[in-house]
């Protein structure tokens, strides 16, 4: 049963009055609405660079406990396309942070994980540049293009810098080349839905889950996008549509990303006991070298590695970071985040255009409850709980909700005092503690951003609702696609010769002409 509205009042006020670390952990409120994964205008133009969303939560396999942490890029992938389809950039550095300790209210990462990226072909003297037939297993002699990558692992509190092994990366999902992918190994059907054991997962994606050193475990490829909304209409002024089938305005319905997932063992980091930020990067060689005529050699890169692209919560910089500082939001680490970007969180002004275009918000300023999340802004993971419920598979856990906290999904921190009036120890069991495949982000952050959670006396929204976890503000509940609730969690990739690209709207019917 959903908190009454009293208890999640004192709940909001016992987090507010809590320390910083406490804070850190689990103030909530986002005026981030969501992902629309075309954030500052330079990233926009650079696909393989651009982060569409960054995942963080405790994960449980075989027994051993993990962090579990994902980066997806390359925003709005047509499954269908080709002859040169979507792949990682081998000129793009993808990394990982995690922070501990006091690190995490600095912003400092405590370790980095750094994803590079080969890519070869068979055979170039064809047109054919992805498969040469059927693949029947990652890497055989009818995929063309083969692509590998090797993780070095970074320690910032001694400075060492480790190799930690490398991975294949499987085919994307074009379809009959992929059939295994599939629904009955049939390139002609939609791709198979998510599993619940690592033993149903599909050929490719089991065969190229890679297992490195100190028991890290890697995944790098296609997969479907985990996130859903209605961006065109949060974009097109606000205004909502209604009346539609499930998942019917699901802007990101029918396309693929391509995701990098990390499962971290909890004793490379400090075990349980503890609050972790984790963030993710990309970047570029300083200098880009290119000539022409018959001795050319295309693209090079020279120089250091700079940060072209940062995220963490779900999205601080497109929802809440003015034009003007777009791009250097993507140049810069969460340690400047305090003195760049904080009056973006204090002021929003996105609460001031809800307020004009879809309802009133009763608080526009002085938002210590939304800087409290964003500032820095790193996804913070509680690793003292339980493992986080998980969707997909043959069933969603039980106890899940896509509303977290707001849906009556808990956990019960070792580490936190947790919200006052609800009980000891209790936080959110999705985000703003982490983010699951399956959160519910937009409307997480709209109820956020509705209610004052700094004032007790304040109501939690402005009209009384019943149940808070009935709430479906965007009229988008769920993802096109079931996610695996194994390693590497996204759904399978979607079948490019089956898939259904949205906004599937339901569309008024023209007037007819007289």
């Amino acid at each position: 049963m959903t908190p009454p509205r009293n208890t999640l009042r004192s709940a909001w006020n016992g987090v507010l009055k809590a320390p910083a670390t406490l804070l850190a952990g689990i103030a909530f409120g986002s005026t981030a609405l969501a992902s629309s994964h075309q954030d500052a205008p330079l990233i926009s133009l650079d696909d393989a660079a651009n982060t569409t969303d960054v995942y963080a939560f405790k994960s449980m396999e075989n027994g051993v406990p993990y962090l579990t942490t994902a980066v997806a890029v390359y925003p709005f992938e047509n499954p269908g396309i080709g002859p040169n389809k979507h792949n990682f950039d081998d000129n793009v550095l993808y990394s990982i942070f995690v922070a501990t300790g006091d690190n995490v209210a600095a912003g400092m990462p405590t370790y980095r994980y750094d994803f590079y990226f080969r890519s070869s072909l068979r055979n170039d003297d064809t047109i054919l540049q992805s498969y040469l037939g059927v693949v029947e297993n990652t890497g055989d002699s009818s995929q063309n293009l083969l692509q590998s990558y090797y993780v070095l692992g970074t320690d910032f509190n001694t400075g060492r810098r480790s190799y930690l092994g490398r991975g294949m990366v499987p085919p994307n999902n074009q379809g009959i080349a992929t059939p295994h992918y599939n629904i009955n190994e049939d390139g002609n059907l939609p791709a198979k839905p998510g599993v619940s054991t690592s033993a149903e997962l599909d050929q490719y994606t089991s065969e190229t889950i890679a297992s490195l050193r100190g028991g890290f475990h890697s995944f790098a490829g296609q997969r479907e996008d985990g996130f859903y909304g209605d961006i065109q209409s949060i974009f097109d002024l606000l205004q909502l549509r209604s009346g539609g089938v499930e998942n019917s305005f699901d802007s990101q319905s029918g396309f693929n990303v391509h995701t990098i997932a990390l499962n971290i063992p909890l004793s490379a980091i400090g075990g349980e006991s503890q609050v972790v930020g984790v963030w993710a990067t990309t970047s570029r060689r300083q200098i880009s070298i290119l000539d022409d005529g018959s001795t050319s050699k295309g693209l090079r890169g020279l120089g250091k590695f700079v940060q072209v692209g940062r995220q963490g919560n779900p999205l601080f910089c497109e929802a809440i970071v003015a034009m003007q500082d777009k791009d250097l939001y993507n140049r810069t680490q969460p340690s400047a985040d305090a003195d760049l970007f904080k009056d973006y969180a204090l002021n929003p002004e996105l609460a001031a255009l809800i307020n004009a275009l879809v309802t009133p918000v009763p608080v526009q300023t002085d938002r210590t409850d939304l800087a409290g999340i964003f500032i820095p802004d790193v996804i913070k993971v509680d690793l003292s709980t339980v493992p986080a419920r998980l969707p997909g598979g043959d069933g969603d856990d039980e106890g899940y909700h896509r509303l977290s906290i707001f849906g009556s999904d808990v956990l019960i921190s070792s580490v936190q005092d947790g919200f006052t009036g609800v009980g000891q120890g209790v936080i959110p069991g999705g985000w703003p503690n982490g983010r699951r495949f399956g959160d519910d982000v937009i409307d997480i952050a709209v109820i956020a951003i509705l209610s004052d959670l700094r004032d007790p006396a304040a109501p939690v929204l402005p009209a009384p609702l019943a149940d808070l976890a009935g709430l479906n503000l965007d009229n988008v509940a769920s993802n096109d696609s079931v996610y695996n609730k194994v390693f590497p969690y996204a759904a399978t990739p979607h079948n490019g010769r089956n898939f259904t690209a949205n906004p599937n709207l339901v569309r008024p019917s023209a007037p007819v002409a007289e």
